[in-house]
């Protein structure tokens, strides 16, 4: 059964091979390993040996209006074959326009012709993995000309294509101080069978504007307060496959499987007071 994971970096890989863990399993950006070949392929299917994994997908754009792209669809599809991942995701974001690829996760406005044109290429993107697949919240900066609610976009995209939900912990924490909602009170009201894996992620502030604009870095350990809201989580809904993930400032791989630990603690015990937590991350 999968319990705390950890986002593995090339960096890490003998010491992740070699790691022991009760419930520990590995995510991969997806990305990286659409390849015909090579060494990081080898270790991918070492590592498959030795540890369940998980792959993540950043740049699908199921959000965008150009078609999907078939060869990355169909890339995509023999590595999902070759590796048997236990789980597979996406990003609700947006990355090409125009035939142009850009480089990072771009907002989109819930409509409800966004609504269908995401179900469609959620859909697409199912059938051609042969397995549903979850998405992951987006992290927000600015408001946008929304017509429909967050969690209820998301439970009609769910319920219209057999989807699931990777709940990004940060990406809430961090979108409700920067549009000045509850964080706690988005999390309860998310269908609990809904969510499939949860992210823990560090973040920044904004180098102007400071902890009024939060921005999802993943280059820092995991914030009280998002520690705070997975054990809330947890205590409502039940343990759920939760991964650490961290892109940037990596660390030594012994410091990570320590913070790995703090969640997979949280999981075990159903629920686990916050002052514990502080004093152990500290």
């Amino acid at each position: 059964m999968l319990a705390a994971g950890l986002g593995l970096k090339p960096e890490h890989f003998e010491e992740a091979l070699q790691a022991r863990a009760p419930g520990l399993w590995f995510e991969v950006h997806a990305e990286n390993y659409l390849v015909a070949g090579g060494p990081r392929l080898a270790w991918m299917d070492a590592m498959r040996e030795q540890h369940p994994l998980s792959l993540h997908g950043v740049s699908l754009s199921l959000a965008g209006e150009d078609p999907l792209d078939a060869a990355h669809l169909k890339a995509l599809a023999g590595l999902v074959r070759r590796l048997e991942p236990s789980l597979v995701s996406e990003h609700l974001a947006w990355s090409r326009a125009g035939g142009h690829y850009l480089p990072d996760l771009l907002p989109f406005e819930r409509t409800t012709v966004t609504l269908h044109r995401l179900c469609d290429r959620i859909e697409q993107t199912q059938e051609a993995l042969g397995r549903p697949i979850a998405v992951e919240n987006p992290s927000h900066y600015l408001a946008l000309a929304h017509e429909w609610d967050e969690i209820d976009f998301i439970v009609e995209l769910a319920e219209r294509t057999g989807c699931t939900l990777l709940l990004d912990l940060n990406n809430v924490y961090l979108s409700a101080n920067n549009l000045g909602y509850d964080a706690a009170a988005w999390i309860d009201r998310v269908p609990a069978d809904l969510v499939s894996q949860l992210h823990l992620a560090g973040h920044s502030s904004d180098p102007t504007l400071g902890a009024a604009l939060l921005i999802d870095s993943h280059d820092a350990p995991v914030a009280p307060a998002v520690w705070q809201l997975f054990e809330h989580f947890v205590q409502r809904a039940g343990p759920r496959p939760s991964l650490i993930e961290r892109d940037g400032n990596v660390p030594a791989f012994a410091e990570l499987m320590a913070e790995r630990e703090l969640a997979q603690t949280v999981l075990e015990a159903g629920t686990q007071r916050l002052p514990l937590i502080e004093a152990t991350a500290a």
